[in-house]
């Protein structure tokens, strides 16, 4: 039985980010485009905390990791998933500088 050829459109709206997969969202302020990726939790090995509620995302925990799409990979940041959903009536609660 042959194999059946990889379906092209089935990371649309993706653009690949080294050997993963991200999409492109509006940022916190909402004036920024942001690349987001998604860590499960199988792959989360470390502590992070999260700029939305300013609590630790502890090893193991699935959530979201995010930057500024023109130069801003240096400034990742790690957030809980509810966070970032709800970052634009939120807010970030700590700012680095």
């Amino acid at each position: 039985m042959p194999r059946r050829k990889p379906r092209q459109d089935r990371h649309s709206g993706s653009r690949p980010i080294g050997d993963v997969y991200g999409r492109t969202e509006a940022g916190p302020r909402g004036d920024e485009t942001y690349i987001v990726r998604t860590v499960p939790g199988a792959r989360a090995l470390k502590s992070y905390r999260c700029p939305g509620c300013d609590h630790q995302i502890t090893p193991g925990v699935a959530h979201i990791v995010a930057w500024a799409a023109e130069g801003g990979e240096d400034d990742r940041r790690h957030w809980h998933q509810g966070c970032w959903n709800g970052r634009r009536t939120r807010g970030i609660t700590r700012r680095w500088s």
